[in-house]
């Protein structure tokens, strides 16, 4: 059956499949448009599952809000050029704006949702034949509140939305969704850090301590001795000072022995409770480096989070966020 140029059109428009494979999609199902839709469709999983394993690393997220309710998306493909093309943006669009509208909260029913007559995995299936890189629907993130922001940065790289218990506070809403984005914190206050989080970065804190703490009675002692602690701080560095002429011989061997004995005499006197105390110092910090109320303002430098809201109004309260970010 001979296809006619009008035909392989048509189904290009249908499909946004180049105009070859749309020729020999409807050259094998002789020209009926409905089975060459499904071969496409069918190269398009193949070609997804032969593309599994690849990294996709780029992509596309969006953060949108109506009133009480937002949605947080990201839509991932292998290259910039693709992440940056109109038609992929559009299409992260269209399903961000549809599940919106059915106030869709899972990104599983995201993947069953209708979306122009099909399924969103069946829509991402035909972008993969389309495209020819590996897409999928990595994120979907909701948040319900009396008021929900939305905030995406320029290039659809990362974005956030953020909720408040009370309405009319626009510039407070859009402003602390932008700080979310450009200050990247964990929880919104240190009650709300996972407990596996507050005790990895506490044992982090503890060891670093115990570190520090020897390193300083170390440094102390091999000044004593008349060497810079600076040119025996590695084996590679004593090595190499040695041959600059800066250590003698005698001086690194003496250094080895200093650093040894100092070290083990040290940490058997280490008080625990200086070490917890310095490490929940240094616990604390982390807590109002990443956490949302605890940290800086970046509008206002010495003015936390939490006084910035407060100061709009004292009732009022951000109750959650979402953040997501390519290649986080």
């Amino acid at each position: 059956m001979a296809i006619t140029a009008s035909q392989v059109n048509e189904l290009r428009k249908l499909t946004g499949v180049g105009m070859m494979d749309c020729k020999k999609a409807l050259v094998e199902t002789d020209g009926d448009m409905q089975k060459a839709i499904e071969l496409l469709r069918q190269k398009g999983q193949k070609m997804a599952a032969k593309r599994a394993d690849r990294d996709a690393n780029e992509g596309c997220v969006l953060a949108k809000s109506t009133g009480n309710f937002g949605a947080l998306i990201m839509v991932s493909c292998e290259t910039d050029f693709v992440a940056t093309n109109a038609g992929f943006v559009d299409f992260t669009n269209s399903i961000i704006d549809t599940a919106m509208a059915q106030h869709i909260t899972t990104k599983e029913e995201v993947l069953n949702m209708d979306l122009n007559g099909a399924k969103v995995a069946d829509a991402i299936t035909d972008q993969i034949a389309k495209i020819g890189e590996k897409i999928e629907l990595a994120h979907y993130e909701v948040i319900e509140a009396e008021k929900v922001y939305a905030y995406v940065h320029p290039g659809n790289r990362m974005a956030s939305i953020v909720g408040l218990n009370k309405a009319g506070f626009d510039n407070v809403g859009h402003d602390i969704a932008m700080q979310v984005v450009a200050m990247r914190p964990v929880a919104l206050d240190a009650e709300s850090v996972p407990q596996e989080i507050k005790d990895q970065e506490l044992r982090v804190a503890v060891e670093k301590t115990k570190e520090e703490l020897i390193g300083k009675a170390v440094d102390a002692a091999l000044k004593k001795a008349g060497i810079n602690p600076a040119h025996v701080d590695s084996e590679e560095h004593m090595a190499s000072n040695m041959g600059k002429g800066w250590i003698t011989e005698e001086q690194v061997n003496q250094a080895r022995e200093i650093k040894e004995k100092v070290a083990a005499e040290k940490a058997a006197q280490l008080s625990e409770q200086q070490i917890n105390q310095i490490a929940n110092g240094r616990l604390n910090k982390y807590f109002q480096e990443n956490t949302l109320m605890e940290q800086e303002y970046i509008m206002e430098a010495k003015v936390k989070v939490k006084d910035f809201i407060a100061k709009a109004d004292k009732d009022l309260k951000c109750t959650g966020f979402k953040r997501l970010e390519l290649g986080a």
